[in-house]
């Protein structure tokens, strides 16, 4: 075989042999579309670290005094204090239509319920029977209802409890210091008092007789009150 020959015939070998090594490679390169249709993991959202010492939201949720009382409703605690409640009631001592002294240091050991009212309040003149109803439907666990009259005479508040049937004791506050010392505001409003001399609950008046249920409830452990 003459060098020429010989020379071709390595020429094409290495033609041939760098053919497939180029086709080898493209085989295992991927395609034009292939990184688009072959999806990628989604990458992990790394946690972002609290501050030093800090609580976690939920830790701090669940460690917070707030997070399971019911105290924690604003409108709750704004009755609270609006209405003294769980504190001992102020002292009460006032005259009562048709004679006599009302004072609600003597009536300690029995629960209490009180209505600030006037003869001139339209939602005293709604609330007064159903009150009436309660005390009467309620007398045997020694539940005692008074209505202070607040600024009248005695002669037009005896008038008008009779007119309404009203039929436990009206108090005279002619002057206005009790309701004063309660921290009364707009007419009428509501308190009940536990055996104890303790403000369970209070409520602005205009009230119906579910929410006159409740309060009678906070003052009659062990009692079912229903409207």
């Amino acid at each position: 075989m003459g060098g020429r020959t010989v020379i071709a015939l390595g020429l094409a070998t290495g033609v041939v042999a760098g053919g497939l090594l180029v086709g080898g490679l493209v085989a295992f390169l991927p395609g034009p579309g292939s990184a688009a249709s072959s999806p990628t993991p989604a990458p992990t959202a790394a946690a972002t670290p609290e501050p030093s010492g800090a609580p976690s939201p939920s830790a701090a949720a669940s460690a917070s005094p707030l997070a399971s009382s019911p105290a924690a409703d604003p409108s709750a605690t704004t009755v609270a204090q609006a209405f003294g409640v769980g504190e001992p009631a102020p002292p009460l001592v006032l005259p009562k239509v048709g004679g006599g002294t009302i004072d609600l240091a003597s009536l300690k050991g029995k629960p209490v319920w009180i209505n600030f009212m006037a003869t001139w309040c339209p939602p005293c003149i709604d609330e007064l029977p159903l009150m009436v109803g309660f005390a009467a439907r309620y007398a045997d666990t020694g539940l005692v209802v008074i209505a202070v009259d607040v600024r009248e005479d005695e002669a037009a508040v005896a008038a008008f409890a009779k007119g309404l049937g009203v039929t436990f004791p009206v108090a005279l506050d002619m002057d206005g210091t009790a309701a004063s010392s309660w921290r009364v505001g707009p007419l009428p409003v509501h308190f009940w008092v536990d055996k104890d001399g303790i403000v369970r609950d209070g409520a602005l008046g205009g009230l119906g007789p579910d929410v006159m249920a409740t309060g009678l409830g906070s003052i009659l452990p062990g009692v079912t009150v229903t409207p």
